[in-house]
């Protein structure tokens, strides 16, 4: 049976609306202007990179390094959902524990543009140093910090609830076939949920045997385009329900990294059980952070190596090298704070 004109002619406008209702349009993102680094940029210009996907299987990886800069709508208040309870225990891994290290720990060989006498506490007494990365230290030459003396890097992965660093997973692959122990840290975002933010760490960090506990960076930071800074009670709230996700997923329970005027109004006497990882580059943290247990002291954010162009910061392990070994292979443990 034939149809007329007019009503073919309706059909397909109908049809046509509904390929182009607001819905579609409600549901596409739209890249995010945020500024959230807690790196201070360099005047030089870094290399764009297209956008892709951000999944975390880096198996497949194209040669190009894809970046995600997804914008999710901020919500009007962030309204977190009660934390629930973890056991406040020794981190454990959903995996079976990594093996002792086969490379061996590699001394000390760094330079520093802005060196600090630290006297008897120098960091150069203690045997396992390492640094932390992110897209400003550009194309990182990863054998060249390892024969300089850095066994271990954290490497900038995610901010906030849609940004992640453009040069992680070429640092993540890189640093492993260097033969470094690498782990990931996340710079959190305070207009955003702590939820939406560790599934966004754990959406583009890969679940690995024998990477470092995550990290959560947790700081004011003044060149980011959030201005919010909540209450102390707020703060602890928000970063337990983070730290209780990524906790969960990783099997690790995450290390907290800080500085000092953020720990100063947030973090005095809190997080006990937690390990630290302390920015204190003028004195030893336990002149800076009295009676703090930490794991991880970054001593330096002027540190010189022919692997980077520019300055790297530079950090080390509070043990020794049978410490570190242990610690790397399962056996966590909170430093001591001396």
């Amino acid at each position: 049976m034939r149809l007329s004109g007019v009503v073919i002619f309706s059909i397909a406008s109908l049809c046509l609306a509904g390929c182009t209702s607001t819905s579609g349009v409600d549901a596409l993102q739209v890249p995010s202007s945020e500024t959230t680094s807690s790196v201070v940029r360099p005047p030089a210009p870094v290399a764009s990179v297209g956008a892709a996907d951000a999944a975390p299987d880096f198996a497949q990886e194209e040669a190009a390094e894809p970046t995600v800069a997804m914008a999710t709508p901020e919500p009007a208040e962030s309204i977190e959902p009660p934390a629930e309870p973890i056991a406040l225990v020794a981190p454990t891994r959903l995996t079976r524990a990594a093996p002792m290290l086969a490379e061996p720990v590699q001394r000390y060989r760094f330079r520093d543009a802005k060196p600090i006498n630290f006297g008897r506490a120098s960091p150069r007494h203690l045997a396992v140093h390492g640094v932390d990365v992110s897209r400003w230290q550009g194309n990182v030459n990863w054998d060249k910090l390892r024969a300089q003396g850095a066994n271990f890097a954290y490497i900038k992965a995610t901010d906030g609830g849609d940004h992640l660093d453009p040069m992680f997973r070429k640092n993540w692959r890189n640093a492993h076939a260097a033969g470094l122990k690498r782990g990931a840290y996340h710079f959190f975002y305070w207009c955003r949920t702590a939820g939406e933010q560790a599934d966004w760490f754990i959406r583009n960090v890969p679940r690995v045997e024998g990477a470092l506990p995550p990290v959560i960076d947790v700081e004011w930071n003044g060149e980011s385009s959030c201005k919010r800074r909540p209450s102390r009670q707020k703060v602890l709230e928000k970063m337990q329900v983070f730290m209780d996700k990524l906790e969960r997923h990783y099997g690790q329970r995450p290390i907290i990294y800080t500085a000092p005027d953020f720990y100063r109004d947030n973090l005095r006497g809190a997080f006990l059980d937690y390990p630290f990882w302390l920015r204190a580059v003028a004195q030893h943290p336990s002149k800076v952070y009295p009676g703090r247990k930490w794991v991880f002291w970054q001593y330096s954010g002027s540190g010189l190596s022919h692997g980077v162009r520019g300055r790297i910061d530079l950090n080390v392990f509070h043990g020794d090298e049978r410490a570190w070994r242990n610690w790397v292979g399962g056996r966590q443990m909170v430093a001591e704070t001396e």
